[in-house]
């Protein structure tokens, strides 16, 4: 089912009153995060959501939901906080493994979050864990005009996955902007996830370029936990399709030994933002711009910890297997910034 937090039914007014200077130039912050297994605590029989309950393995009690309810809202405010002064709090934030409707109300409504106008997009996907894929917004930032699901689950080969978030809005600059927030496949099960990975790119590519054609001025955010790294080949070959550049992807130049993820000592870049070529060309029809042509990893200090293994940092993660750690994610937030100028 199709969920919009009820606040979204006053979008209809209007946006703040914009500045009276000539070609203002005005910057707004998109983020990707993988926020890792944002359960409520009560058992869904549809789903195997059984450990993320108070009597489940993990212990999943109501103190520490709104606990990671907290992190993750922290660490939206600290992706606000910026040298610039014409940055504030995101205005568009695309998650990945979200349980329901309820998790996303609580965040908006019963975090902090409520001050800044968030709301939601979210649609329930066939995952059997019955994690999803959303969209918060700022709804004095950003109007949604239209969003769906995009199945990429195939019940006749028993695979089931989170479906392609997409919605088409537009920003209060009149920027608009059609988004895809993605969450692939694992590779646990080894070739045959990765073939499963590969078709879910090629649904991927195919909406790409069919909004491309049917939208070539319209600035297009590619978002997501891509469960491989910028230079293999689901990516590299299916998703960005070496030959042409009309996509670019703004993680591919993240130097070695950096990512949004770690396993096994290695840091990779599973989380990546891939935009359309028009939003980095300022001579294109597109209105807006990023700012940098490439993407960033948020890893700030209260979201890293000491790696005794492995030595460095690791990400600090909600629970080590079972035992719980009070952190907040197993991946870091990623982010572009855009511009957009106010011609008056």
């Amino acid at each position: 089912m199709y969920k919009i937090c009820f606040l979204t039914f006053f979008c209809c007014i209007s946006f703040e009153s914009k500045s009276q200077n000539n070609n203002e130039e005005i910057c707004y912050r998109l983020v990707f995060w993988n926020v890792e297994n944002l359960f409520d605590i009560w058992d869904d029989s549809t789903k195997n959501d059984e450990d993320f309950t108070p009597r489940g393995e993990n212990h999943w009690t109501k103190e520490r939901y709104n606990h990671k309810l907290t992190n993750i809202y922290k660490t939206l405010a600290a992706l606000g906080q910026h040298k610039n002064a014409h940055f504030d709090m995101p205005w568009i934030v695309g998650l990945a493994e979200v349980e329901n409707d309820k998790v996303l109300r609580d965040l908006c409504m019963g975090t902090p979050l409520r001050r800044h106008k968030y709301c939601y997009i979210h649609f329930e996907s066939p995952d059997r864990r019955g994690i999803d894929n959303a969209l918060l917004y700022r709804q004095d930032k950003f109007h949604p005009l239209y969003a769906k699901a995009i199945t990429v689950s195939d019940s006749t080969k028993d695979f089931f996955t989170r479906d392609i978030l997409l919605v088409n809005g537009v920003s209060s600059q009149g920027d608009t902007l059609i988004i895809l927030v993605n969450h692939f496949p694992s590779k646990r099960g080894g070739s045959a996830a990765d073939l499963q990975r590969q078709e879910v790119a090629s649904i991927l590519r195919h909406t790409m370029d069919s909004l491309q054609i049917s939208h070539p001025c319209t600035g297009i955010v590619v978002m997501g936990d891509f469960n491989a790294s910028p230079d293999e080949p689901e990516i590299a070959k299916t998703l960005m399709k070496r030959d042409n550049n009309d996509f670019i992807n703004l993680m591919s130049t993240i130097e070695p030994g950096k990512g949004s993820h770690k396993y096994q000592g290695n840091w990779s870049c599973l989380d990546q933002i891939i935009v359309s070529s028009s939003l980095c060309d300022s001579s294109s029809c597109a209105k807006m711009h990023v700012i940098q042509h490439s993407g960033q990893i948020f890893d700030a200090p209260f979201l890293l910890v000491d790696d005794e293994r492995y030595m460095g940092k690791k990400v600090f993660r909600t629970y080590m297997a079972m035992k719980y750690q009070g952190g907040y994610s197993d991946h870091l937030p990623v982010f572009i910034d855009i511009k957009t100028v106010n011609k008056h």
